[in-house]
C-alpha cells in the first residue's frame, strides 16, 4: 500500500508579526519573531527544531534565522518558488519531512517588507527571466497588468462583472473589519467606494488589489503523535498538492490552451485524489486573493462550481460568515494583510482551533489555497 501524507502531521504552532505598511524592524528580526511566537505558542523550545521550509523569495534564510532563535542540528531545509504560490508548499514539505522521518519539529515562515520596501519589478537593469521578454516589452509590467488580462478575458467568455469582484472585495474587508490584527479593522467598504476608486490595471480597481504589507509569520509542524501533546488543539494536515499545469506560462498562462484552466486546476486534482472529502464537505476556504478575480477562478479550478460559474457563485453572500463558503475569514491578502499568501493558513488553523475572529461555527474543515495564475500548491486541513 502506498504511503500516505494523510493527518500524519499536524500544525500545532501559529505566530505573526502585526501588519502595517512601515514596520522598523527588519526582516530577519521580523521572521525571528514570529517564529519564536509559533514555538511558545505550540509549547516547543526552538532548540527542537530541526527543519525549515521557506519561500525563494524569502530575504532572510535557514542558516541564519536557525542562529537567531537557537535551533539544533538542522537535517531538513527547503525553498519553494513562484511567491504566492509557494505557501501552502512550505507545509506540505516539513509534511513530508516529519512523515517520513527526515525530521521532527519544522518551522514554515514567510517575512516581508513589501509596504515600506521596492516593488521587484522596478529594476529595469537586470536581464528578463523568460516569461518576462514576452509581457514587460509589450505593457504588462506588473503582476496587476497580467491578472487583469485574464480578469478581462474571463468577464468577456463567463459574463462576469465588476459587481462580482465587489462581492469578493466586501467579503474580505467586512471580516477583517472584525480583526484587530488586520490593516483594514474598523474601515467598512461600501459599493460606492468600489465604483468610484481609481484604475490600477483596468478592470482592476484599487480595491480589487491586495495591501502592500511588512509582517512576518511562521508555523511549527509536528507529527500527530507530538501533536496530541502540544500546548493547543492540532490541526492536522490531510492532504497537500502542488500544481503546474501543461505548457504553463506565468500569470497569462499564454501557451495553455484555455488560459483560464490555471494551475489551481491542476493542484485541485491530486488534492482530492488523496483526500477522505470533497469541495462540498469544505466548511471554510482561505483563497489566495492578490486580486480580486483569482477568488472565482479558484472556486471553479478547486470544484466548488462549475466552468464560468464563479462569478455567480459569490452572489447572494455566498462568501460571507453563514454563506455556501465563508471566505478569507481574517481579512485575506486584500484587508488583513498581504504576506504572500501566508496569513491565509494561520487563519486557517484559527478556524479548526474556533479562536477566529470570525468563526465559522462547528468548522472542522478548511481549504488553503496559494497563488492562482502562477505555479502554485494547496492544503486541506481538519481538526
Amino acid at each position: 500500500m502506498a504511503a500516505t501524507l494523510k493527518d500524519a502531521t499536524a500544525i500545532v504552532g501559529i505566530g505573526q508579526t502585526p501588519f502595517a505598511k512601515q514596520l522598523p524592524a527588519s526582516e530577519k528580526t521580523l521572521a525571528c519573531r514570529a517564529i519564536v511566537a509559533a514555538l511558545d505558542d505550540a509549547g516547543i523550545r526552538p532548540s527542537e527544531v530541526d527543519a525549515f521550509a521557506s519561500y525563494t523569495m524569502e530575504e532572510t534564510d535557514e542558516v541564519e534565522i536557525a542562529k537567531a532563535i537557537g535551533a539544533g542540528d538542522v537535517t531538513f531545509f527547503s525553498q519553494v518558488g513562484y511567491g504566492g504560490g509557494g505557501s501552502c508548499a512550505t507545509i506540505a514539505h516539513l509534511a513530508l519531512a516529519v512523515a517520513t522521518g527526515q525530521a521532527t519539529v519544522g518551522v514554515a515562515w514567510r517575512s516581508r517588507k513589501r509596504g515600506s520596501g521596492p516593488r521587484p519589478w522596478r529594476n529595469t537593469r537586470t536581464q528578463l527571466p523568460t516569461p518576462g521578454q514576452w509581457t514587460r516589452p509589450y505593457g504588462l509590467l506588473r503582476p496587476a497588468d497580467e491578472i487583469a488580462m485574464l480578469a478581462r478575458r474571463y468577464m468577456h467568455e463567463y459574463g462576469a462583472t465588476r459587481d462580482h469582484l465587489f462581492n469578493v472585495a466586501l467579503a474580505c474587508r467586512n471580516r477583517a473589519n472584525q480583526n484587530p490584527a488586520a490593516m483594514m479593522y474598523e474601515r467598512p467598504l461600501t459599493r460606492e467606494m468600489y465604483m468610484g476608486s481609481r484604475w490600477i490595471s483596468e478592470p482592476l480597481c484599487l480595491f480589487d488589489n491586495c495591501l502592500e504589507t511588512d509582517g512576518a509569520l511562521a508555523c511549527v509542524i509536528v507529527s500527530a503523535q507530538r501533536a496530541r501533546d502540544c500546548r493547543r488543539r492540532p490541526v492536522y494536515v490531510h492532504a497537500a498538492a502542488q500544481g503546474l499545469p501543461v505548457q504553463h506560462h506565468g500569470m497569462v498562462n499564454y501557451w495553455n490552451d484555455d488560459p483560464l484552466t490555471g494551475p489551481s486546476w491542476t493542484a485541485a486534482r491530486h488534492l482530492w485524489k488523496n483526500a477522505d472529502f470533497g469541495p462540498q464537505h469544505v466548511d471554510v476556504a482561505q483563497i489566495y486573493d492578490a486580486f480580486t478575480a483569482l477568488i472565482p477562478l479558484s472556486l471553479e479550478g478547486y470544484g466548488f462550481c462549475g466552468r464560468g460559474e464563479g462569478a455567480a457563485f459569490s452572489e447572494g453572500g455566498a462568501l460571507e460568515i453563514g454563506g455556501r463558503l465563508p471566505i478569507n475569514t481574517a481579512g485575506g491578502g486584500l484587508s488583513e494583510a498581504y504576506v504572500h499568501g501566508f496569513n491565509l493558513i494561520n487563519e486557517g488553523v484559527r478556524q479548526l482551533r474556533g479562536s477566529s475572529t470570525a468563526q465559522v461555527p462547528d468548522a472542522t474543515t478548511c481549504l488553503v489555497t496559494a497563488g492562482e495564475g502562477v505555479p502554485t500548491s494547496a492544503l486541506l486541513l481538519r481538526s
